[in-house]
């Protein structure tokens, strides 16, 4: 299978896979290695981890183990909420790095807005930048408030926002309001914890083109030019979710899929989330 071709171009002029692998939640190591190594080898080419998710180690040893040239891929990780701060996330990154083996990251985001920290974390991440160390600059989980206070304090506007998105929390004015100021959202959760999966619209949609129901919301992502980082472990979904590049849904299916939405959440809004 080739690869999947679209790209997004980010602010600063770099370009970023539309479609990566997500591994949130993949814990066992012989598993993670095992299913990053499969999703670089059927064609992804961008991986999205966090400290968090303490399968950094693990992404990197699948990297090398690909034998795909580093400049072919694009690595995201992510500043955990006790890290945060300046000096803090400049010392997390270096722990990060050090895990993935890597002498620099594509994009490094603050994993959720701490309150009173969210600002000088986003802060370290500029000078991060700055030095070259990652590619791009980023966010999670800014509701608009949250980017405004930013914009009042720093040089670079993060250039990628990931938030949960979905058919069924389609985030449409957040969504306008990153565009008007050229920030890629990136979806997280993209298949709503599975929840949609049996949901007849889609199901119906997916006869139409031969599609399943996770393929028809992936593609549903593609269109809207989201990022989006469906997570599995199972090789046949790790295939089947990239196998969305031969079919394009019509603006009236687009606007079914859209009319799912009921700004409902499977994750924290991150107005409610506490950071300890």
């Amino acid at each position: 299978m080739e690869h999947f071709e679209g790209v997004i171009r980010l602010a600063n002029g770099i370009e970023m896979p539309q479609l990566g692998l997500g591994v949130y939640k993949m814990t066992e190591p012989a598993e993670t290695i095992e299913a990053i190594g499969y999703a670089l080898e059927v064609g992804y080419r961008a991986i999205d981890t966090a400290a968090i998710y303490e399968n950094e180690k693990e992404t990197g040893e699948a990297i090398r183990h690909s034998g795909i040239d580093r400049k072919e891929l694009f690595i995201t990780s992510k500043v955990w909420n006790a890290d945060q701060g300046y000096d803090e996330t400049l010392r997390a990154f270096e722990v990060s790095l050090e895990k993935l083996g890597l002498d620099y990251l594509d994009l490094y985001l603050t994993h959720w807005p701490v309150a009173d920290k969210f600002v000088d974390t986003y802060r370290a991440i500029e000078r991060l930048y700055d030095e070259k160390l990652i590619r791009a600059t980023g966010v999670s989980n800014h509701h608009e408030h949250h980017l405004n206070k930013l914009f009042n304090t720093v040089n670079v506007k993060p250039m990628v926002n990931q938030i949960e998105l979905h058919p069924l929390l389609s985030q449409e004015a957040l969504r306008t309001f990153c565009q008007r100021h050229d920030i890629i959202v990136t979806s997280w959760s993209p298949l709503a914890r599975g929840v949609l999966l049996d949901d007849p619209t889609l199901i119906e949609i997916g006869h139409k083109y031969g599609k399943s129901p996770a393929q028809v919301i992936i593609r549903w992502h593609v269109q809207h030019r989201l990022v989006v980082i469906p997570k599995s472990v199972t090789p046949e979904r790790i295939r089947s979710n990239i196998d969305v590049n031969d079919f394009e849904l019509t603006i009236q299916d687009m606007m079914k899929i859209d009319s799912l939405n009921r700004d409902e959440r499977t994750g924290t809004n991150p107005n409610k989330f506490d950071v300890n």
